[in-house]
């Protein structure tokens, strides 16, 4: 059964003193002006359930100014057990506890899944490629350990590496990281890939509803030695950096990730040189999205992309429900002022859907009667206690 967030409370975390929130339900509607604190909650609910930040604060941020600790715990039921987690802010660690028992991370990836929608995932079409890298390994991350722990992993040889160009470091010392990267990148792509899959189906149909089949959109994952490697088989081949619709259909094996990566970094290794930096591995990959075969991030209109965004998070929540048979919690985080009604009408299409929901708004008008009659609703900011029962 789905575990369900029954209480959250802060202490000493961004603006708040003291925050108390309980008998939360399946809609929490959170409403108040700017600057109150609205996306603080959103942000202590995504640090105890997907265990990271979307803003990426760091301790002394998200610790109120003037307090050395800071804390966020949630009480959570499927109706058969229960489960406190806890995070404490203090000095320069974030530690976690569950059940008050000391725990890893790692340890509580995939326990209560969540999926952030907040105003800068509008960007995921026309911003950078890292920013769609980044929101694919922060599944990723959700729903599979090893997968977290080979990005991890990953991003430290290739810090490493950067400093060893930079340094114009002994080659052999580069060779040596060289093999680290080709192993460990060589098991990253074949995870993303994978997941990429997993993930498109969803997204393409999502995009298919909201869109009314007006157009159809393309999406394909290209490895970054992709330009320079052609594989030959009947399931995929490469042809260029823009004719890779079959990069990603192809279920890559880790040894042939491996040679493909190896001889792409042969291949490019005086330029990496000349350049002090890495340029082969799945840093450097791409998530390509299309309309009707053009280039979204160039030629899709502003409704269209923020169409393909939303289709996005619903294909998220939905391969989360598909692998770990939980839906996700929903943290929507000031967006229904950035959506029309067909893209609100198709978020709170997905809100009925089952997953529990976390909501801000300043406008309590984006939301019908019979919706609000069903929800809790806090209005921020807290009373003096600090309480929003």
């Amino acid at each position: 059964m789905t575990l369900r967030i029954e209480s959250l409370e802060l202490r000493n975390f961004r603006n708040y003193e003291e925050a108390v929130i309980d008998g939360l339900g399946d809609i929490t509607v959170l409403v108040g002006e700017n600057a109150v604190g609205k996306t603080n909650l959103i942000e202590g609910i995504q640090l105890l359930t997907a265990l990271a930040s979307f803003r990426h604060g760091t301790i002394d941020q998200l610790v109120r100014h003037g307090e050395n600790q800071g804390r966020a715990a949630l009480r959570a039921t499927d109706g058969n057990r229960q489960l406190d987690i806890e995070l404490l802010l203090d000095g320069k660690a974030r530690k976690y506890r569950l059940n008050g028992k000391a725990k890893r991370p790692l340890d509580l990836k995939g326990l209560i899944p969540s999926v952030v929608f907040t105003p800068d995932d509008l960007d995921l079409v026309k911003g950078s490629n890292s920013g769609r890298r980044s929101a694919l390994d922060a599944l990723g991350s959700q729903v599979n350990k090893s997968y977290y722990t080979v990005r991890r992993d990953y991003e430290k040889v290739v810090r490493h590496k950067n400093r060893l160009l930079k340094d114009e470091a002994d080659p052999t010392l580069v060779e040596a990281i060289d093999e680290m990267i080709v192993t460990v990148g060589a098991q990253l792509t074949v995870y993303r890939i994978a997941l990429f899959e997993r993930l498109r189906p969803y997204l393409v149909e999502k995009y298919r509803e909201i869109s009314g089949g007006r157009e159809e959109l393309g999406a394909c994952y290209v490895p970054s030695w992709e330009a320079l490697f052609r594989k030959t088989d009947e399931t995929a081949s490469f042809d260029g950096p823009h004719r890779a619709s079959s990069a990603s259909s192809s279920p890559f094996t880790r040894d042939e990730a491996r040679e493909a990566l190896a001889r792409a970094r042969h291949e490019r290794a005086g330029e990496e040189r000349r350049r002090a930096r890495a340029l082969v591995g799945p840093h450097g990959d791409q998530i390509l999205l299309t309309l009707d075969g053009q280039d979204a991030s160039i030629y899709g209109s502003q409704g269209q992309q923020r169409s393909i965004v939303l289709a996005y998070k619903l294909a998220e929540a939905a391969v989360i429900e598909e692998i770990l048979d939980q839906k996700p919690v929903l943290l929507l985080d000031d967006v229904m002022s950035e959506l029309d009604g067909r893209r609100r009408a198709a978020l709170v299409e997905a809100m009925e859907g089952g997953s529990q929901t976390f909501i801000t708004t300043a406008n309590i008008d984006y939301f019908d009667e019979a919706m609000l009659n069903r929800s809790k609703v806090v209005n921020l900011p807290l009373d003096k206690k600090g309480c929003g029962c």
